[in-house]
């Protein structure tokens, strides 16, 4: 018996937790070495598997099965977003009301949606359609030895499996976010002025007034951010997925929890980056 297996032998709970931080850091390590092996096969990708990424392009922006009936991802995103927007719309008209400055819910449509509302809910989208559905996909052909065929057949895995995937999500977020912040936009205004009875020139005077480029194009970073992000976790969890069915839901619940909190991440280090300092924001109108 070696003295690694005696102490383990003694001190089992002591010998556990001395050996977490080094399993974390290597989980970070094999994180880290598979996300850029996604990464730098995107140029094979592009050349070699066109037909692929044009595929998952349109898997991921409209669905497929019972998913394609409803619109797939545009809706979900869409609805999501609307529902976001109706929500600020409502809590802000109300707030504000209460101490007489409702005129400024404008104001919280261009300033709160663009930087807050509309990217996390987005996020989180993305994070519960295209995410999940990709550690699925992933996960069901790894238990199944599809993924050992691929590679037996010579096709690069990495690259057909992750690389499209991850291009497939960063041309399909363009639309897909687009769609999100003017539904967000819609929704916010629609109550304001019409169920809410506010002047339609008030509302668009401070929405217009406080709703700065800028900040769209950063909204937009931050979306593509979090697209990125939530595409590489997923198909890990989803690539190295093991136990069987029972082995790949749990690697969905897995990619799902991770990429929740990377978009929290993403949301709070862009804001940080934006806006930490002279926070972008003037006070006018």
């Amino acid at each position: 018996m070696t003295v690694s297996s005696t102490l383990k032998a003694r001190y089992p709970k002591a010998t556990k937790n001395l050996s977490r931080p080094s399993a974390m850091l290597r989980t970070v390590g094999e994180h880290g070495y598979f996300y850029g092996r996604g990464l730098m096969s995107i140029g094979h990708a592009l050349r070699s598997y066109r037909k692929e990424t044009i595929r998952l392009i349109a898997e991921i922006g409209m669905g497929t099965g019972a998913l394609a009936i409803i619109g797939g991802t545009v809706v979900i995103v869409a609805f999501m977003t609307l529902a976001g927007g109706t929500l600020l719309a409502i809590q802000g008209y109300a707030s504000l009301g209460d101490i007489g400055v409702e005129a400024l819910t404008g104001f919280f449509a261009a300033f709160i949606n663009v930087r807050i509302i509309a990217p996390v809910v987005a996020g989180i989208a993305l994070a519960a359609t295209i995410g999940a559905g990709a550690t699925a996909q992933l996960g069901a052909m790894r238990i199944s030895e599809e993924i050992d065929a691929l590679e037996v057949m010579g096709i690069q895995s990495i690259s057909y499996l992750v690389s499209t995937r991850i291009v497939g999500g960063l041309i399909a977020i363009v639309p897909l976010y687009s769609m999100a912040i003017l539904m967000s936009f819609l929704s916010t205004q629609v109550y304001t002025t019409f169920i809410a009875g506010q002047s339609a020139g008030v509302y668009n005077h401070y929405f217009m007034t406080f709703l700065r480029p800028t900040d769209l194009m950063w909204s937009f970073v931050q979306a593509i951010a979090m697209s990125l992000a939530v595409m590489l976790i997923h198909c890990y969890y989803g690539f190295n997925a093991s136990g069987g069915p029972s082995g790949v839901g749990e690697a969905v619940g897995r990619a799902v929890r991770a990429s929740l909190m990377a978009v929290v991440m993403v949301t709070l280090l862009v804001s940080l980056a934006v806006y930490g300092t002279s926070g972008n924001f003037d006070l006018a109108g």
